[in-house]
């Protein structure tokens, strides 16, 4: 019984995710109620607030699973090494296509939320903790370096999402990792 239940929760929690998601497409958050959620997922709305507070909740929840996602996906590799670096950008890049749908309308369709700052932050610890170990600069200039760097990463991934990815992610990452360890690679810029 415990089980049925379960799975039971579990499909109504991503009826409902789906459901926010899909009207994001049309509308922003601010005009989105949680009756259109329910009337969307067909599920009665007494269901959905024994489940959330409201449909801000809901999405915070949906940016939550996916930020702990990254952010596994991230502890899993080691970032001192350039190959390793290029490697799990290339990771990161895939899992975004696996998640294509929901990353495209949290970062791009969305401006309600607050889902880029949160992939940001998350970028910008492990940045910190193991690209910058190489960087010889003053240690206070860091946090501009990877602010910089993080910040045009995420409009690239933008960008790309934006086109429709037409390119592969291991290309974006080689563009994303280029930029990051060697800049321009021009002596005149």
């Amino acid at each position: 019984m415990t089980e049925k239940l379960d799975r039971r929760k579990k499909y109504t929690r991503m009826v409902l995710r789906d459901s926010l998601i899909a009207l994001l497409k049309s509308k922003p958050l601010s005009a989105i109620t949680v009756k259109e959620i329910c009337n969307h997922a067909d599920i009665n709305r007494s269901t959905f607030y024994t489940h959330y507070k409201d449909h801000y909740d809901l999405l915070n929840k949906i940016e939550e699973e996916i930020i702990a996602d990254m952010d596994m996906y991230l502890s899993e590799h080691n970032f001192s090494q350039k190959e390793k670096s290029l490697q799990t950008t290339e990771k990161l890049l895939e899992y975004i296509v696996s998640k294509h749908d929901i990353c495209y309308t949290l970062l791009i369709e969305n401006k309600d939320t607050s889902f880029e700052e949160r992939v940001m932050e998350v970028a910008r610890g492990f940045l910190i903790d193991n690209w910058m170990d190489d960087y010889e600069g003053d240690s206070a200039d860091s946090t501009y370096i990877s602010t910089f760097i993080i910040s045009g990463s995420i409009h690239v991934i933008k960008h790309w999402l934006s086109s429709d990815m037409d390119k592969t992610p291991q290309q974006i990452a080689e563009i994303i990792n280029t930029i990051a360890t060697s800049g321009l690679g021009r002596e005149d810029c």
